[in-house]
């Protein structure tokens, strides 16, 4: 097998460098390839183990007088491929002094070269696992990436290290990608074909996470009126948590193509309540507007900031009708709010003798029949 040059050729360059250095101690054991062998992986082990000590004592060192993290845990995650690396340059050596068939000697040689691969992907997940979420819980991060957002990030990173890897195995291995890459795109388009609409709930989640028009903990109301809670958001649904302990998954298709109205969108998530309130004709105005103001600053889930106002709306059919204005912290307080204001809002009419109209009919009974 003489499979083309790769990164992982570069494990096998070393391997060869360090053959030289180590030379003059392999004559002196003389004629006895095992016990080469043998003390060769012996020095390749202490190699790896001195050189990612030094390594990573003096990086410490370094990250200590940094504020952040994140060099930190890039040292941890250095440690084990580069220890597993050397290692194997070790292995390289010991299996050049071993007399094996061909055949074999060319598999072995293969697998450890497959094996290194191997070893730096999962390191490269980690380290792009790890630089998505630095950036998401930075203060002044990006809008495109998030907390809510990273999940996607890290996945799209992952599968992209991934693809890479199993090509530099199958050039390793010899194997030609012509074919598996035509059957990838026969297979792609029958796949796209029969799962067009899980395909397009996907497309929806991207836009959807990426956009945040929501995002976990808003509250939103849908077209169809129903009013709740985000509790997830998915690559395929997004899920709703109403009021009633009700949870609603709807398909992203379908909330990427809707109206919805984020409650806790905006500057802040203060949520403003409106409470109607009617008074009868003759009732002194200025009188009103204080009762109503005074309900509303002594209600505790009603907010300082912004302040409460009272609006004059307008001259009814049978009252003058007024709206009480005022904003509370969260929306979800929006339903115990409006109950305690309306009750207070009632009890302070009567107190004040307010009178509260309510619709009256007169009826003339013209003739009686019979009569």
């Amino acid at each position: 097998m003489n499979p083309p040059p790769v990164a992982a050729d570069a494990v096998e360059a070393q391997a060869e460098h360090l053959r030289w250095v180590i030379q003059p101690i392999l004559d002196r054991l003389g004629d006895h390839p095992v016990l080469q062998a043998v003390v060769v992986v012996l020095v390749g082990l202490l190699v790896a183990l001195l050189v990612t000590w030094l390594l990573s004592t003096i990086l410490h060192r370094l990250a200590k007088k940094t504020d952040f993290d994140f060099d930190d845990q890039l040292i941890r995650l250095l440690r084990p491929p580069l220890f597993y690396t050397l290692l194997l340059i070790g292995l390289l050596i010991a299996l050049n002094l071993i007399e094996l068939p061909e055949a074999w000697n060319d598999i072995a040689r293969l697998a450890l070269k497959s094996i290194s691969i191997l070893i730096w992907a999962v390191f490269f997940s980690r380290f792009f696992r790890l630089v998505v979420r630095s950036l998401a819980e930075r203060p002044d991060r990006a809008g495109l990436i998030s907390l809510h957002t990273m999940p996607l990030f890290v996945n799209l990173a992952s599968a992209l290290v991934i693809v890479i890897a199993v090509y530099l195995l199958f050039n390793v291995w010899g194997i030609d990608m012509t074919a598996w890459l035509a059957s990838a795109g026969v297979v792609g388009i029958a796949v796209g074909f029969a799962a067009k609409d899980t395909l397009a709930n996907f497309i929806s989640g991207i836009f959807i996470l990426t956009d945040a028009p929501y995002k976990i903990g808003d509250y939103i109301v849908l077209d169809s009126s129903e009013r709740g809670e985000v509790t997830h958001i998915g690559v395929r649904s997004t899920r709703i948590l109403t009021r009633d302990d009700v949870e609603l998954t709807i398909p992203n298709s379908v909330m990427g193509n809707s109206k919805i109205i984020n409650e806790s969108g905006g500057p802040y998530t203060k949520y403003r309540i409106r409470v109607p309130v009617g008074a009868a004709y003759g009732s002194d105005i200025d009188q009103i507007r204080r009762v109503l103001l005074g309900v509303a600053k002594g209600n505790n889930d009603v907010v300082a900031t912004p302040a409460p106002r009272v609006r004059f709306r307008a001259l009814g059919a049978s009252s003058l009708d007024f709206e009480l204005l005022c904003w509370v912290n969260d929306p979800r307080l929006r339903g115990r709010a409006i109950d305690s204001l309306l009750e207070q809002t009632y009890k302070a009419l009567n107190r004040e003798g307010i009178e509260i109209p309510f619709a009256k009919r007169d009826i003339y009974i013209k003739e009686i029949p019979g009569n």
